[in-house]
């Protein structure tokens, strides 16, 4: 049975980026409004079960940043009802990098107790600036991290620049905008929301709208229509690549869940699966 949702989101996907413009203005949440002269470029609504659409996402593989406990794999990513599922299991799962005696935490276990997916627009897809909005529901139980994020298209992090419109992780939704300093390490600006100041023991179970408005000026973040995150495009100059500014280039963007790792906290009294939702994943770009 078709609801009225999955009715809507049939009509943007067959109406396409120019016929859905008006339609994606009313239906996006964004703040305000979609922003005056921006249209729909690229969106992923999820209306297919199965796999997600191969040209729109690869993935990552194995054991990946942050000393995190999962192991990435496409098979925990999948469209159902007109969403995207990224479930997180305590699977067992046999590292084949393992090497006996190493140091390096991606090598020296044996098995990972987690697996879980990280879907990527990289080699496929990047934008440079734009408006971008993703209606989500996270999971935020203990050791659960999910993100939707992007990466400069060039350059080692921290020189390619971090953008995380979307973030949990220990109690905390968060926006944040990363470069490389002088020193060569990352300088952050960083808003970290309890998710207990939202007042509602129901936040989790909700769906929620993150966006970015992106220009060659300013980075800003929200969410549900409040702004969460605001930097100054003059100030993110790096001073070790002449002055490369990592937010005048193209992103590729990440959906991903992780499980405990440096910042995830622990998972020990979770139960799983756990699952970060995803509704449709929208970009909206001014002409050129």
């Amino acid at each position: 049975m078709m609801t009225r949702r999955s009715a809507l989101k049939a009509m943007l996907a067959a109406a396409g980026a120019t016929g859905a413009t008006n339609l994606l203005a009313q239906s996006a949440g964004t703040p305000g409004g979609l922003p005056k002269g921006y249209s729909l470029v690229w969106h992923d609504e999820f209306n297919v079960n199965g796999r997600p659409n191969p040209k729109n996402w690869t993935y990552e593989h194995g054991f990946v940043r942050n000393e995190e406990f999962q192991w990435y794999q496409p098979q925990n990513a999948f469209c159902t009802d007109g969403k995207l599922i990224i479930e997180s299991r305590r699977q067992k799962k046999l590292n084949p990098n393992y090497r006996k005696g190493s140091k390096n935490w991606r090598t020296n276990r044996r098995f990972a107790q987690y697996t879980s997916s990280s879907l990527t627009t990289r080699g496929i897809r990047s934008w440079k600036y734009g408006y971008f909005v993703m209606r989500g529901r996270i999971d935020t139980r203990p050791g659960i991290w999910p993100a939707w994020w992007t990466l400069g298209v060039s350059k080692p992090w921290p020189a390619c620049g971090e953008i995380d419109i979307m973030e949990y992780y220990a109690g905390h939704v968060n926006a944040n905008v990363a470069w490389e300093k002088a020193d060569g390490s990352a300088d952050w600006v960083t808003t970290f929301k309890p998710i207990k100041d939202f007042h509602d023991p129901n936040w989790s179970r909700k769906f929620h709208l993150w966006a970015m408005h992106w220009t060659p000026e300013f980075i800003h973040l929200y969410l549900d229509g409040a702004l969460l995150t605001s930097v100054d495009l003059s100030r993110t100059h790096d001073a070790l690549h002449n002055g490369f500014n990592p937010f005048h280039q193209p992103v590729y963007m990440i959906l991903n869940q992780a499980i405990g790792g440096q910042s995830g906290g622990n998972p020990e009294q979770t139960k799983f699966p756990s699952r970060f939702e995803v509704d449709y994943v929208r970009v909206y770009q001014r002409p050129a």
